[in-house]
């Protein structure tokens, strides 16, 4: 598994359990720096992993206004809180993160689902990050 993959797992982590805890990321952030920083051998994800949880929250309005508005049929509050993790990293790295090639973030962000969530959720994230990618490239 890739540096940036373990990140993507690392970061969703903490957003599902920032979400599932009511606690705001910006003190899960903090929590996890105390641990990371006892975890040396983790140091390679930790960079990524923050640069994400970061970016999402400080585009979290904007990222969760795109899921409500390609989500057809569900709401936040309706999806599996994987789902919602899953949807903001990969929704992040497709609108503010250059390095990371569209076609990698869909994919990255399928199989987190494929292997997390629900039978249904790789197919509902895969359209969804495809439709938000193909529309805020027209744009």
């Amino acid at each position: 598994m890739g540096a940036r993959t373990k990140a993507r797992k690392r970061a969703l982590d903490l957003l599902y359990g920032a979400d599932l805890r009511g606690m705001p990321l910006a003190d899960a952030l903090v929590e996890e720096e105390k641990r990371a920083s006892t975890q040396p051998q983790r140091a390679s994800s930790w960079g990524y992993a923050r640069d994400i949880v970061r970016g999402v929250d400080e585009h979290r309005a904007e990222i969760d206004e795109l899921i409500e508005t390609y989500a057809h049929g569900w709401t936040l509050q309706r999806m599996p809180a994987v789902d919602r993790a899953i949807l903001r990293i990969g929704i992040w790295e497709l609108l503010h993160n250059d390095e990371v090639p569209e076609s990698v973030a869909i994919a990255e962000a399928v199989e987190s689902a494929t292997v997390l969530s629900t039978d249904d959720s790789a197919s509902f994230i895969n359209g969804l990050l495809a439709r938000i990618a193909q529309t805020t490239k027209a744009g």
